[in-house]
């Protein structure tokens, strides 16, 4: 016992210090660790990348934000195969082709929101946003007669507010999760075997109405969907009813 009190003498001043650090390093983690854990437990905002269904539905979604050259020519497909999908049209395209925003509503496609000129979406406040998205919105509601419910940010690109925002306007940002790679100039077999394999109840596929081999390559991937015993639908009507939530991938979910 004497030598543990010799000991703890000699060493007081090291101990002490020790003490003062640990006290110090208590503190700071007792002061930082409720705002480390409100970031951990907080929920990233997530758009609709695909949908949980019982049944094989798939949505077909097409961006149009530049060219037009395909546009009718997909209309026809659509039309061949008795399906419809969603096309998501970018305002200065609404502006340029006024008459194809018409032909795609009249043959029964869902025309929606894909912003007023593909900026990013990002970078832009909630007002810029809200802004953005009524302008598009009003340009389509003119011609079609409906106002869209659903948006698709440019690029692809979105966080938290942007995500917040688009909500709070009573309109769902839809993303996808089988990406056709049709914009990269790849083949009409290759975008055709991507799709397919990729495939599954619930998912959105995301094509685009001004690329190469698009045209080539849809009704084969009809044919192959329906001959599996999928139903074709615009993105509306994958989307559940009543309460739902995203879930860590993305997909809407029953309650």
């Amino acid at each position: 016992m004497m030598e543990l009190k010799q000991i703890l003498a000699k060493h007081r001043s090291i101990l002490s210090a020790l003490f003062v650090i640990f006290a110090v390093l208590l503190i700071f983690w007792t002061v930082n660790t409720p705002v480390l854990v409100g970031v951990s437990a907080s929920k990233r905002q997530l758009p609709v990348y695909s949908v949980q269904r019982d049944d094989k539905a798939v949505a077909i979604s097409f961006d149009a934000a530049w060219g037009n050259e395909d546009t009718q020519t997909l209309i026809d497909i659509l039309e061949r195969y008795k399906v419809h999908a969603t096309f998501f049209v970018v305002g200065d395209w609404v502006d340029k082709y006024p008459e194809s925003v018409k032909a795609l509503s009249d043959a029964g496609n869902e025309v929606m929101n894909h912003s007023a000129h593909h900026d990013h979406f990002s970078q832009l406040t909630a007002e810029q946003i809200v802004s953005d998205i009524g302008a598009c919105n009003g340009k389509i509601e003119a011609i079609t007669g409906v106002a869209p419910t659903l948006f698709r940010c440019p690029y692809g690109e979105y966080d938290d507010h942007v995500i917040q925002t688009i909500r709070s306007l009573g309109i769902e940002p839809i993303q996808w999760d089988v990406d056709s790679l049709d914009w990269k100039g790849i083949s009409a077999d290759e975008i055709t075997q991507r799709v397919i394999r990729k495939v599954k109840p619930g998912s959105i596929v995301l094509f685009h109405n001004a690329a190469e081999h698009t045209p080539e390559a849809l009704p084969g991937i009809l044919e192959t969907l329906i001959a599996n015993g999928y139903t074709v639908v615009p993105v509306s009507q994958i989307l559940l009813n009543g309460e739902t939530y995203i879930d860590n991938t993305g997909m809407q979910c029953r309650s």
